[in-house]
């Protein structure tokens, strides 16, 4: 059984403990997109961790998928997160930028003009908040085969900027129904050319972005996040055995590339799933048991008393115990989880939580 507070190596990663952040969106940038004093404290304030994943930033407006979303889509983003990055190093902690493309999930009013872009054109039937209120996402513009270099492009760059900026690593965002995870879905790709079709042909464009990046920042400072069978926003993988075939396929062409993890999110952590993508993966996995579940000690214990996961994702406690690798450690009382303030601004709810006392 590996302890939680164990020290581990995920590529060029050194980490303290097994005990990760999930990316946690929280909406406190501006409409620049570019990161604040207060995500330079947020961060800093859960250094402690095996290491941090931000919230999805946007590698380039069109791919921005909501209010408050911090990108790394231009110089003045990057700078911003060269501060994120900076203040982690000085309290001793990882960093790690997710990189995310919304998809059909992108509203047009966040995207300065371009047409929401997705696998094929599917609307994905649910409505979000915008800057204008409230709205039903619209059918998406259906990427050219021609395209997608295009988007490939935009997360290299973006994963550039990152490492550039002083991040650690990337984590590629292929879950929780955005443009990569709507490739991987029959529900949501319907391509008749080489990326649609069967379970090899719908894995292929994350398969090219993936070895696309990795070529640009190395494959140890790259990981990717998958949510099979989540079931979320219209993208749907409903049939178990194309979902296997489908994330075998995934695996299969990517596993030579010696990524630095694999972060898979997933209720049944202890299922035939996720035990076959970990063992066909052969490397470092983290585990995430719930997108709308807290995720507490005696699961995070047990997740990794199972054997399944080299470290754990860990997401609303750590909103709200900075400190939560020393409050676990020590049996330590946690703060309680304000959930009202998840998405609003200002300090509140994301910088105020207290720090264990010294004496406790």
């Amino acid at each position: 059984m590996t302890d939680l507070f164990q020290p581990a190596q995920a590529g060029a990663l050194r980490l303290a403990n097994r005990i990760t952040m999930a990316p946690l969106t929280r909406k406190r940038a501006g409409e620049d997109g570019v990161p604040t004093d207060l995500h330079v404290e947020y961060y800093a304030q859960r250094a402690s961790v095996g290491f941090l994943v931000t919230e999805g930033t946007f590698p380039s407006f069109r791919s921005r998928g909501f209010e408050g979303q911090a990108g790394i889509a231009n110089a003045e983003q990057q700078e911003g997160w060269r501060r994120v990055a900076r203040a982690v190093h000085d309290r001793g902690g990882v960093l790690v930028m997710q990189v995310m493309h919304a998809g059909r999930m992108a509203p047009p009013p966040l995207t300065r003009g371009e047409e929401p872009e997705a696998p094929s054109a599917i609307a994905p039937g649910v409505s979000v908040h915008t800057p204008q209120g409230k709205m039903e996402l619209p059918v998406p513009r259906a990427l050219e085969t021609s395209e997608l270099n295009r988007v490939i492009e935009e997360f290299v760059a973006g994963a550039r900027r990152a490492i550039d900026a002083g991040v650690d690593a990337v984590e590629i965002h292929g879950a929780n129904g955005y443009l990569l995870h709507e490739f991987l879905s029959p529900v949501s790709n319907t391509r008749t050319d080489a990326y649609g079709g069967t379970p090899q042909a719908r894995a292929r464009f994350v398969v090219e972005l993936v070895r696309a990046v990795a070529a640009e920042v190395g494959a140890d400072r790259v990981g990717l996040r998958i949510s099979p069978e989540h079931n979320i926003q219209g993208v749907l993988e409903e049939d178990p055995q194309d979902a296997l075939a489908t994330y075998e396929a995934l695996i299969e062409g990517i596993k030579d590339l010696g990524l630095a993890y694999l972060s898979i999110l997933h209720k049944d952590y202890k299922g035939e799933l996720v035990t076959r993508l970990r063992e066909l993966f052969g490397g470092f996995v983290v585990l995430n048991s719930g997108f709308q579940e807290v995720t507490d000690l005696t699961e995070a214990e047990d997740i990794m008393g199972s054997g399944l996961a080299d470290a754990v994702a860990v997401g609303r406690e750590l909103i709200a115990n900075p400190d939560l690798v020393r409050r676990w450690r020590e049996g330590l009382e946690l703060n309680p989880i304000d959930f009202d303030t998840f998405y609003t601004p200002g300090e509140h709810g994301y910088t105020d939580y207290p720090f264990a006392s010294a004496e406790a």
